[in-house]
């Protein structure tokens, strides 16, 4: 028998009490535990969740779970980062074990809670802080336990995914796209954390530390939204046979990990480029088992529900033994590691620019003058229409460069005369090597 209470009453805290309350046969069918809903704890207590909660669980006071002997796994699901980290750390030094989907504070403060964990020896699962529904974390810790991994690419963001797949196929600037994906609840009224890349680091934050075991290292993420992306951009993406897609990438790279989060272009036959919609997908490559794709629903009351349910089994199934989120514990708590995290300025990708350049003689001679000064090569060039004496936009595919060297030549480009406004940046991940 292990004892569960919630802290947070929305729409995970909701999904993951019916879970609990209307799956607890099937659980203990299939895995022999008795998981009993104790208490869950919230401000509103009142408002109708369409399902029916048992007498005597709801409570507005914190302490009948956190302060409760009889209750072993106590699930935060209130998000943010105070109290929820407070409340996590009261639960730890009183011996629980916690499970939570609050990537923000684990990306971000996540050292100290692991810590706590370990010195406490009790464990913390964090499968729904990542990905939804999507089995992810336990992947990483477990199935590919004994692989080193080569490559981490990962679309997990619905929001953004939602947005640039109706770029995609209809066409749409990003500010109408983004006012529909508010209208139908797939964005927040201030959708900033979603669109500026910051929700997307925070889960690449948690992913990179299992995959490297090296520190939770949310600072040095390098982030980009999505803002800056147009329909136009997403048409010669397409013509050049790429999709736009947000992108968190984490990979071993001469002796360093790069951590960054940015619209990326990604071959239109990988099948990564084909997760549409709200969906997400977590692409692993690992020494061993090569390439591996994780898919499924990133968000919502059930899916995110159910992963939440999946760390308490776990954790109900191996109380008192070494479970293998313990045996990552120390890892994750750590303050330093032996691998460095790269530079951004350091790293080597392909390179989409879309320059708004005059329509005269010399121009490209100009601009290609000024590239290969800084060793980018150009693979392609688009130029559309013509406008004598005006400004077109002039498209250049490169070959892999230094991210230094293009951030000098786009600065000494947007200085030309000939270049009127600051040139559209998207990296590629290329079929080249």
């Amino acid at each position: 028998m292990v004892n569960v209470g919630i802290i947070g009453f929305g729409t995970v805290g909701s999904g993951t009490a019916r879970i609990l309350l209307e799956n607890a046969g099937i659980i203990r069918d299939r895995t022999g535990l008795k998981v009993a809903l104790k208490k869950i704890a919230d401000l509103d207590i009142t408002r109708d969740r369409g399902f029916k909660v048992p007498e005597g669980i709801l409570t507005t006071d914190i302490r009948e779970v956190l302060d409760n002997p009889d209750i072993d796994i106590v699930v935060e699901l209130i998000g943010g980062i105070h109290p929820a980290k407070d409340f996590i750390l009261r639960a730890l030094n009183h011996k629980k074990h916690i499970v939570t989907a609050n990537k923000a504070l684990l990306a971000t403060e996540g050292r100290e809670i692991f810590k706590a964990a370990f010195d406490n020896s009790v464990d913390v699962g964090f499968e729904a802080s990542v990905a939804g529904g999507i089995p992810i974390i336990k992947a990483l810790r477990e199935g590919l336990v004994s692989n080193n991994v080569n490559a981490l690419y990962g679309i997990i963001n619905g929001t953004c995914n939602y947005i640039l797949t109706k770029m995609t196929n209809e066409g749409a600037e990003f500010e109408d796209t983004l006012k529909e994906a508010q209208k139908l609840g797939y964005a927040e009224a201030d959708p900033t954390f979603d669109i500026e890349g910051i929700d997307t680091a925070h889960k690449l934050t948690i992913l990179s530390s299992l995959a490297y075991g090296i520190p939770l290292s949310y600072d040095k993420v390098y982030k980009e939204g999505i803002t800056h992306i147009t329909a136009q951009d997403i048409g010669f993406a397409r013509e050049l046979g790429y999709k736009i897609k947000l992108l968190a990438i984490a990979k071993k790279s001469e002796g360093a990990i790069e951590m960054r989060v940015h619209p990326t272009m990604i071959p239109d036959e990988y099948l990564i480029s084909k997760i549409d919609g709200v969906f997400n997908a977590v692409y692993v490559e690992g020494d061993a088992v090569g390439a591996t794709l994780y898919y499924g629903r990133g968000a919502g009351d059930m899916p995110t529900g159910s992963a939440v349910v999946a760390d308490i089994v776990d954790i109900g199934l191996k109380a008192g033994c070494s479970s293998p989120s313990r045996l990552c514990l120390s890892n994750l708590s750590k303050d330093a590691s032996s691998i460095p995290i790269k530079d951004m300025g350091d790293i080597k990708s392909n390179y989409y620019f879309r320059f708004s350049a005059m329509d005269k003689p010399g121009v490209l001679s100009k601009i290609s003058g000024i590239l290969g000064q800084n060793d980018i090569s150009i693979s392609a060039v688009i130029q559309k229409g013509r406008r004598i004496g005006g400004t077109v936009p002039l498209v250049v595919l490169t070959h892999k460069s230094v991210e230094r060297n293009v951030m000098k030549a786009l600065k000494d480009i947007d200085a030309l005369s000939v270049v009127s406004a600051k040139t559209l940046l998207i990296r590629v991940e290329n079929r080249e090597d």
